[in-house]
Order: C-alpha cells, then sequence, then structure tokens
C-alpha cells in the first residue's frame, strides 16, 4: 500500500493579488500527512513560490507533478492533491457555450497558466481502479473543480429560494423579534456571497483593496480576510503584466493562453483550437466529452461551492495566516486524532461546515465523489 502526495501552496508575493496563508497550509498538511497518516516525508511533493528552491508551482509543473503522481499510483494506493491559491472563473469563447456552471472553474498557478476543471476531470479519469485520490482544494470556486463528479455535499446547483430555505432550517433558531430586517438582511448578504458579491465592490482590484476588512468574534481575537478569488478582468491584467502582452482579447483567452504557454498550456486548449481550426468540433465542445472513462476514483473536498469564495486568514494578534477552510480541516483531524478515532469524507466536510458558520464565514465546503467513497475514511 503506497501513500503519495503533491502539495501546492501559492501566495503570490510581490504581486497585487498576493495572499498570506496558501503556503502555511501546505507545510501544516505536510504534518498532517506524516504525523497521523503515515505517509513519508520522501514521498511528498510540495510546490511553493515562496522559497526559490523548491519547485515553482507553474501551470506545466503542477501539471507535471498531479500527472506523475496519478501514473504512479496502484491499486490499494492512496494519492492526496492539496491545493492552496486563487482561483478563478473564465467565460466561454467567443460563438461559445460554457459548460452547467457557465464557466471554466481554475486554479491559478504562479505563471498564471491556468489549469481548468475539464483538465482535472480527464486527469482525474486516470486514476487506476483500486487506488484512490484526495483533492481538497482551498481556492474560490472549488466547488467546480472537477467536471461532471457526484455533488454529495453541496448547493451549487440549487435555486436562490432552496437557499433561503435550507438557511433558516440550518439556523434551528426563530428571527428575533425585534430585529426582524437585521435577520432578513444576514440572508440576502449570505445569498450575495454565495453568487461571488460581497458588500465590498474594491474586490475586483488587487492588493489591499481586496481585504474584505476586519471581522472580530467573540474571543477578541481580530482578522484580516482576503477572498482566495482572482476576478478574470484582474487575472488578465496580470497575465498582461507577466507576459509584456499588451493586446490580450478577454473573449480569446484559450487562444492567448495556448500563443503564450505553447506545449506547456493546457492539453485540452491545444486539442480543441487546433480542431476548431480544422472545424471538427461543435461550437460547445470543450473537449471533456473526449474522455469516455468517468472520474469515479478521485474525492474532492472543495473549501467553497461553485459559485463562492474561499477565505485567506490573517490574525492581527499572531501573524499566523492560512486558509479558513483549511484551518477547519487541521482543527478537525487534530480533534479527531485526540479522540482516538477516524473521521469520514462526509463527517469532515460537514464538521467544517459547522466550524465555518461559528466563525461567521459564508464559504459552504463541499463533497465530490462516487458514492462508496462518502463515509469512507478520509484519505486512508
Amino acid at each position: 500500500m503506497g501513500k503519495k502526495a503533491v502539495l501546492i501552496g501559492i501566495n503570490y508575493p510581490g504581486t497585487a493579488v498576493e495572499l498570506r496563508g496558501c503556503v502555511n497550509d501546505v507545510h501544516r498538511m505536510q504534518k498532517c500527512l506524516i504525523e497521523l497518516y503515515g505517509f513519508a516525508n520522501k514521498d511528498i511533493t510540495i510546490l511553493i513560490d515562496t522559497d526559490k528552491s523548491c519547485i515553482q508551482p507553474t501551470g506545466k509543473n503542477i501539471r507535471d507533478e498531479l500527472t506523475r503522481l496519478i501514473a504512479s499510483g496502484k491499486s490499494g494506493d492512496f494519492l492526496v492533491f492539496h491545493y492552496s491559491g486563487h482561483g478563478t472563473r473564465i467565460p466561454p469563447e467567443i460563438g461559445q457555450l460554457g459548460d452547467s456552471t457557465g464557466f471554466d472553474e481554475c486554479i491559478t498557478p504562479c505563471d498564471m497558466n491556468l489549469i481548468k476543471d475539464h483538465e482535472f476531470r480527464e486527469m482525474v479519469a486516470r486514476v487506476k481502479e483500486g487506488c484512490q485520490l484526495t483533492i481538497i482544494s482551498d481556492s474560490c470556486h472549488s466547488g467546480g473543480l472537477i467536471e461532471e463528479v457526484k455533488e454529495q455535499i453541496g448547493e451549487s446547483h440549487m435555486k436562490p429560494m432552496e437557499q433561503v430555505k435550507e438557511h433558516i432550517e440550518e439556523s434551528h433558531v426563530k428571527p428575533p423579534k425585534l430585529g426582524i430586517a437585521s435577520y432578513l438582511l444576514s440572508i440576502v448578504m449570505n445569498l450575495l456571497a454565495t453568487c461571488g458579491i460581497s458588500k465590498s465592490h474594491k474586490d475586483r482590484g488587487g492588493g489591499q483593496e481586496s481585504f474584505s476588512g476586519e471581522i472580530e468574534l467573540e474571543s477578541d481575537e481580530t482578522f484580516d480576510m482576503k477572498t482566495r478569488y482572482l476576478p478574470f478582468d484582474s487575472y488578465v491584467s496580470l497575465l498582461k503584466q507577466q507576459t509584456g502582452q499588451t493586446n490580450i482579447q478577454s473573449g480569446k483567452i484559450r487562444q492567448t493562453l495556448l500563443k503564450l504557454f505553447g506545449e506547456d498550456s493546457s492539453p485540452i486548449h491545444q486539442r480543441v483550437l487546433r480542431d476548431l481550426g480544422n472545424c471538427e468540433v461543435n461550437a460547445g465542445d470543450s473537449g471533456s466529452s473526449r474522455l469516455n472513462a468517468v472520474a469515479d476514483n478521485g474525492i474532492l473536498l472543495s473549501g467553497c461551492q461553485t459559485d463562492q469564495r474561499s477565505e485567506d486568514v490573517y490574525v492581527t494578534r499572531t501573524g499566523k495566516a492560512y486558509g479558513a477552510f483549511s484551518d477547519a480541516i487541521q482543527t478537525i483531524l487534530s480533534a479527531a486524532r485526540d479522540e482516538k478515532r477516524k473521521i469520514t469524507n462526509k463527517e469532515l466536510v460537514m464538521k467544517a461546515r459547522v466550524f465555518l458558520k461559528q466563525r461567521r464565514f459564508s464559504q459552504r465546503p463541499g463533497l465530490y465523489c462516487h458514492d462508496r467513497y462518502v463515509n469512507k475514511p478520509f484519505i486512508c
């Protein structure tokens, strides 16, 4: 029985969209895998952008390491892929249709060479029978990171009124008589957050303006928070800065990525755009239909829903920084260790939801996998 992992943490230092907690998330997960799950340090590959002596988390390097991880897995093995960093969504090409969410959900490597949900599906579908891959993604829009995998816990496709109903049912409390307006406002704000809209429009920019401000809990602990969301226009601006290309067209971003990164870009971009040139695919074909295999051997634990944002947290007093979802996972696993018991995938996600809600985070973690993995122990 083999145990191997690839851990990605991207803080984007020196950029307008710099984060603080992503590399810390990786180090905590590395320690967790070794101490709680018996992984050998030599079997854990780390990609971070704050240490030039480490493998850099470029698009090519992430693709290569995940491909290598999956290829190495055999029946009975346990594989882990952890990502902490920015997530973004790119709209369909001009004249083409999007997927079921209307966007392609992506993770954002340090060189802006995006990795899309279709790619993750294709790679996960290559996991060998009897081998298990657990993906933890602490990034925005992470609920849609593996296209077409069954949603076990989540509301990514619920209608707004269903979300209101569930919000009321989960609270288990009646709205206060003298505060009904505030109560209804809190529901509306939760729905706006679910749709990726904050009460401040500053997050369309970068840098310090992306911080949503301070939150003070009952313990008098104060946090600065910044979403791990990279708006599409901010992404295009960063891509222009990093490549020196000023004529990037938002409506043709896939062609642009192929031109800029060539063979290091998405294989799906290469294949679909090549076929489009030969008029061999339909306008709505994203490339995922080319792979008939089902991505049943992968488990995704997402930090939020497809249309939500995950938070990057900085504790003012202590200077600690981490992803809200990553911190929830580590806290819950530590408690389970103290109780000397294993925790299931479903239990971990449900507990993470409660943990985050109690701390006033609007993000709602999700679980995406085949039915057989729902009540299996987390990782192994």
